[in-house]
Formats: C-alpha cells, structure tokens, sequence
C-alpha cells in the first residue's frame, strides 16, 4: 500500500497508480449493495474487510464537527479492539482462514491495524 504508516504490509513508492485502499474507496458505493461477493484472490478478501471498515468509519465520520475531530475519531477507530479471523467477533469467518500460529495472528492484526490507519487518513482527506 501507499502509506507512511509503518506495519507488515508491502510498501509502494510515492505514484499516482493506485494501491488496494485506493480500490476499496473507488468502489465502495458499487461494492455495499452487493449481497455476495466473488473471491477470486486474497485481494478479494481485504476489499471485502475495506468495504465493511469504511462502513463504520463513515459512521463515525458523520459526528465529526472539523476535521481534527474527524482525524481523532479516525486514530481512535484504528486502534480499538478488533477481532481477527477464528476470532468469535470477526465478521469474516467464513472467507478468512483462522492464523495457523500466534505469530501469524499478530502479524495479521498489525497488517489490519497498518490498513485501518490508513483507510482513516484517506477518508478524512475526501
């Protein structure tokens, strides 16, 4: 992804090609009225999580008076508890495999975390 937030997911330099935050922003009206999705790669997965976080950022984001609430509410938002996948609350069980390992638990949630933050930078900016 294009971002300086820091975390495990591969970083691409500064362009105007756009990244998977990108995507999940550009289809997000197409996107929320499907009821089911076609997944075709693990890309299919991290729009289908996008699609659902900026749900609840836009939630949040309605509230906001300024932009500096927004960008709080945004930083807050990223860093709450959130369950990942083969967790009871994580709304993707079924199109997400359970982490293997505890490393691979903590690396997925950094990626979601290094995703959300990003997402939340983006929104504010629109």
């Amino acid at each position: 992804i294009k971002s300086q937030i820091r975390g495990p997911a591969p970083l691409l330099p500064p362009s105007d090609e756009g990244d998977i935050i990108d995507e999940a922003l550009y289809y997000f009206k197409a996107n929320v009225f499907f009821r089911t999705y076609e997944i075709k790669s693990e890309g299919d997965r991290v729009l289908i999580y996008l699609t659902l976080y900026i749900t609840e950022c836009l939630k949040k984001l309605a509230k906001c008076a300024s932009k500096s609430q927004a960008q709080n509410e945004m930083y807050s938002l990223a860093i709450s508890r959130f369950d990942i996948p083969g967790e009871a609350g994580f709304p993707l069980n079924g199109v997400y495999m359970r982490p293997s390992s505890n490393e691979e638990a903590d690396t997925m949630r950094q990626y979601f975390l290094q995703l959300r933050h990003e997402m939340g930078l983006r929104l504010v900016e629109k």
